[in-house]
């Protein structure tokens, strides 16, 4: 029992935003694509396939996170104690792990077509490489952006085995709003961060935060609407748009307050729900 309670701490299979914010691109994408006058069954059947993707890669990509991070996660006051950073859990058996999950999710993977296996085998580079970024440079953000909502695309090329404009102009938003929340999450760590020489967005931005997160969730908003303009959504979408725009600006930039970390994890975790609210949106416009 320990040593599963320290593999669940290792995944943070208990703190299920992470692989939420990874699976809501997937969905979002899968969905606009989606043809619902066909069979239900399949879509279904996509979602949780891109669910369970989601869950093991994240949990995957969080071993190779606190191996790279080890030794700064035991100078940061939030993370000192995870598995690796404290000996509780050997490199070795982590890998092993990581290794582990990887396989399983490869299972899952060939249930695509040929198209989005090989491009989903060619991210994972990038999403093994991104706690490398924040020791470079002041924008470990975009490059997590580039590779969480990757799945966009991936989810559009499952049932739509060509590239469109579409789902490009849809990922570009979602990188912004990855931006976004990823800057809110990083101010919890930043005094730390600071101290032991690491890079963020948060960092960058902490003197001004509030006009760097509006551009970024102005930009997301208005490739909404161009999503639905685009898609021939009904006035339904656009009506209900005015929810998820509300969320952005009136919770997440008016009730920041970067000097508290609860304050921003609150509203980090709050993208689980704003993640919600667009996947029904888009179901609102496809629908109606």
């Amino acid at each position: 029992m320990n040593q599963l309670n320290l593999f669940i701490e290792l995944t943070r299979l208990r703190k299920p935003i992470g692989f939420m914010l990874l699976f809501w691109p997937c969905a979002w994408g899968l969905t606009i694509s989606y043809d619902f006058t066909n069979n239900l069954n399949t879509y279904y059947f996509y979602l949780f396939l891109f669910l369970s993707g989601s869950i093991l890669m994240r949990s995957a990509g969080c071993i190779i996170n606190d191996i790279t991070d080890r030794k700064f996660d035991n100078k940061v006051e939030r993370t000192k104690n995870r598995p690796i950073a404290s000996g509780k859990v050997s490199i070795n058996l982590a890998l092993f792990y990581a290794l582990t999950l990887c396989a399983i999710a490869f299972l899952v993977l060939i249930n695509f077509n040929l198209l989005v296996i090989i491009l989903a085998i060619g991210s994972m580079p990038f999403a093994f490489t991104y706690p490398l970024m924040k020791r470079f440079t002041y924008w470990p953000q975009l490059f997590l952006g580039l590779t969480f909502n990757y799945g966009l695309i991936l989810g559009w090329l499952s049932v739509n085995n060509e590239f469109n404009y579409i789902p490009l102009i849809f990922y570009i938003g979602a990188i912004f709003w990855t931006l976004g929340y990823d800057t809110i999450y990083g101010f919890q760590d930043i005094k730390d961060d600071e101290i032991i020489g690491l890079k963020s967005t948060s960092i960058k931005f902490k003197n001004n935060p509030i006009n760097f997160l509006l551009i970024c969730y102005i930009i997301l908003i208005i490739v909404l609407m161009s999503l639905g303009l685009i898609m021939n959504f009904k006035y339904l979408y656009f009506i209900f748009l005015i929810v998820p725009s509300a969320h952005l600006i009136l919770f997440q930039i008016k009730k920041l307050n970067i000097n508290d970390p609860q304050n921003c994890l609150k509203i980090f975790k709050s993208n689980n729900f704003l993640g919600l609210l667009i996947f029904i949106n888009i179901l609102i416009g496809k629908l109606n």
